[in-house]
């Protein structure tokens, strides 16, 4: 069996599911794609169940936030097929009014535990998940620690003179 190229494998992705591949770059030798949030599991099955491609280990799926988008909010997943020593990286967005995704547990067991980390941290929340509680956070926590909501250092201490530092007294860099 031949080693699939990321061109066949781009390919074949955009016949078989059309406009649910929203974009395809390379970031750092890393293919890249964005793709609709609705067509991850079916697209993840795909590749799992396709006997040219082996698609069969789920290396990282994470949250993400980034408040500067339009769609501030995100799922990357890291797909690696061993059989051929291929790796593929998706990304799916959405708005803060919309922080559900389908569950890709049936599919690839490892992901109860980074789905639950998403959750815990970003509030995204997983469709038809198994056991979707908090992970590392006590559960009456009522905020997700890895928002980009709050400042990084606490702007109440008066014990701090940032001007020393080039800041101005709210702690931003002062332009010159």
């Amino acid at each position: 069996m031949t080693k699939p190229t990321i061109e066949q494998i781009a390919e074949v992705l955009k016949e078989k599911f059309g406009q649910a591949v929203l974009n395809q770059e390379v970031q750092y030798d890393f293919t890249i794609f964005t793709i609709d949030k609705a067509s991850i599991l079916p697209i993840f099955r795909f590749l799992y169940e396709d006997e040219h491609f082996q698609f069969r280990f789920l290396t990282t799926a994470c949250g993400i936030h980034l408040p500067e988008n339009e769609q501030p909010f995100a799922m990357m997943y890291q797909l690696h097929s061993l059989v051929h020593n291929v790796r593929l990286r998706f990304k799916s967005y959405t708005s803060a009014n919309d922080l559900q995704y389908d569950t890709i547990t049936d599919l690839f067991p490892a992901a109860n535990w980074m789905e639950r980390e998403a959750f815990d941290f970003y509030g995204i929340r997983f469709k038809g998940h198994p056991n979707l509680k908090r992970i590392l956070n006590v559960e009456d926590m009522d905020y997700h620690p890895m928002r980009k909501e709050y400042p990084l250092e606490d702007l109440t201490r008066y014990d701090k003179d940032d001007t020393m530092f080039g800041r101005d007294k709210a702690g931003f860099k002062k332009l010159n």
